[in-house]
């Protein structure tokens, strides 16, 4: 598939975060909802003065409703003039006419090859939870799960790492029509932070739906002492979606950052992403 931006348009790098509690996550949908996506294109629209026009975003994460970013990342193509003409003032305009609860930090033009989606090579999340008897300070309280049952952290940890690297994660997604399920988890682990609040940590190179979600609720059934250090690990090389996986409510988490390669590789890394994955020594049938 080519991904070259077409002649008479400039590709622009967006940098931005948003608070995911209003929002019916990042897409655009059918029924109007309110959406980071159709928030921002509509903004770009009206302070690029394009009314016929919609410049439409390619993002690194899909969010869920509910779901918070502070390093999101996307781009736009948008031609070669408007940009010219925008580019100096777009940012502030854009920051006028945004709702407070999205915001847009940079806009830069993205080198040769990059694409918001396919060029990363990794996403970096952060999943909050407390298991504070007293429940969740009411500041955090659309960040911060309440889990109210004590939580040990050295369990936890203990079954996230018989998670990490590559599987297939059937058992904690959500399957969807003709994708892979596949995924390289490069990192799971959990602290607790001074405020009591803990916070865990998960990156990998791409996430299934409701990866991030699922995994944690099999390591909260780890903390709170129902299921055994043993048994995450065991629902994955199962394959299959265990009853006893809770995918846990979206506003714990947040989309912490996505990492890209060096300039000179971004169009390598581009086009090893659309190829679907399979495991080592897996058949073709």
């Amino acid at each position: 598939m080519s991904d070259e931006v077409q002649p008479g348009f400039v590709r622009v790098r967006m940098d931005l975060s948003y608070d995911g509690t209003e929002f019916s996550g990042w897409a655009k949908q059918a029924r109007g909802q309110r959406t980071v996506q159709a928030e921002i294109e509509d903004a770009l629209r009206t302070v690029t003065r394009s009314k016929e026009m919609t410049y439409e975003l390619t993002v690194a994460g899909r969010t869920d409703a509910g779901v918070h970013a502070r390093g999101q990342v996307a781009h736009v193509d948008l031609p070669v003039e408007l940009w010219a003409e925008h580019q100096e003032k777009l940012l502030k305009r854009l920051a006028g006419r945004l709702s407070k609860d999205v915001r847009v930090w940079s806009l830069t033009e993205a080198p040769d090859g990059f694409n918001a989606r396919f060029s990363a090579i990794w996403r970096r999340y952060a999943y909050r939870v407390t298991d504070n008897p007293g429940g969740v300070d009411p500041l955090l309280r659309n960040h911060v799960l309440w889990h109210d049952w004590p939580l040990d952290l050295d369990a936890m940890n203990e079954a996230a790492q018989r998670l990490v690297g590559e599987h297939d994660f059937a058992a904690y997604c959500k399957k969807r029509e003709g994708a892979t399920t596949i995924r390289t988890l490069q990192k799971l682990s959990l602290v607790r932070g001074d405020d009591g609040i803990i916070t865990a940590t998960v990156r990998a190179d791409a996430f299934c739906h409701n990866m991030v979600r699922s995994l944690i609720g099999a390591l909260l059934f780890v903390g709170d002492g129902h299921r055994g250090s043993d048994w995450p690990g065991k629902v994955l090389a199962a394959g299959v979606r265990d009853s006893a996986v809770h995918v846990v409510r979206p506003h714990g988490l947040t989309l912490e950052e996505v990492g890209y390669p060096a300039d000179e590789l971004l169009a390598a890394r581009n086009k090893e992403a659309r190829n679907k994955r399979s495991l080592p020594g897996a058949g073709c049938c």
